[in-house]
């Protein structure tokens, strides 16, 4: 899972079917609860900023390194945040807790620099391959995320699921035969052209969403998305 640079989506994308979702309810939250000062946490290259600028005042995003595009306000980690108590109104994080060993400290410090009403908008995986190794260390149920934030003592406004059973079934279909691409053999070789030069990707991806909608069942999942307020 490579870092965002764009929300724009293209249907043969073979992130498609886990973007679509994410993008979509990740949208719909700050467009409903951004507001005042935003904190972008493990912003990466910014790739939301269309959408919470407008509805905002001002943005700063933080991360433990400096983004391929140089788009790093403040460089810190985490758990240690560079401001001060109560310093924003909006705190975004979306796809970092799992790239957090402690993240029970992750909340604490989100907690910590929201004002009091103020919300954080947190996204996670659930159903992923290894990535940004070796810095993966969870996957966290929905139950799991109520603990955690009713321990920071935020209040839970909402935990959903990004996409359902069918989503997750057929992106991690198309993640699994995306992978054999490395190996230099025949059976890769067909494969790449199968999916990629005629296109199968892009139908799977379409037929993946027409069915999750219409079959949603989130016994298993893409990402989950909390949105919570101090």
């Amino acid at each position: 899972m490579s870092r965002l640079s764009s929300v724009k989506l293209k249907p043969n994308n073979p992130d498609y079917i886990h973007l679509y979702f994410l993008l979509n309810d990740v949208e719909k939250a700050i467009k409903q609860y951004g507001k005042g000062d935003l904190l972008d946490l493990g912003c990466g290259n910014k790739p939301y900023e269309a959408w919470y600028k407008p509805v905002t005042s001002t943005q700063v995003g933080c991360d433990i390194i400096q983004s391929s595009e140089n788009r790093v306000d403040v460089i810190c980690l985490a758990t240690d945040l560079k401001f001060p108590d109560k310093s924003f109104d909006t705190v975004l994080c979306t796809q970092v807790m799992e790239h957090v060993f402690d993240h029970h400290s992750l909340l604490k410090e989100a907690y910590r620099v929201l004002r009091p009403g103020g919300r954080i908008i947190l996204t996670v995986p659930f159903c992923w391959e290894l990535h940004e190794a070796p810095y993966d260390f969870f996957r966290i149920t929905r139950y799991g995320l109520e603990e955690l934030f009713k321990e920071q003592e935020f209040n839970i406004d909402t935990i959903n699921a990004n996409g359902g059973k069918w989503a997750a079934t057929f992106q991690m279909f198309i993640n699994t035969v995306y992978s054999t691409f490395k190996y230099r053999t025949v059976k890769a070789k067909i494969l790449k052209i199968i999916f990629m030069e005629l296109r199968l990707t892009w139908l799977i991806n379409k037929f993946a969403i027409w069915v999750d909608q219409r079959h949603f069942d989130e016994w298993w999942t893409l990402n989950y998305i909390v949105i919570a307020k101090k």
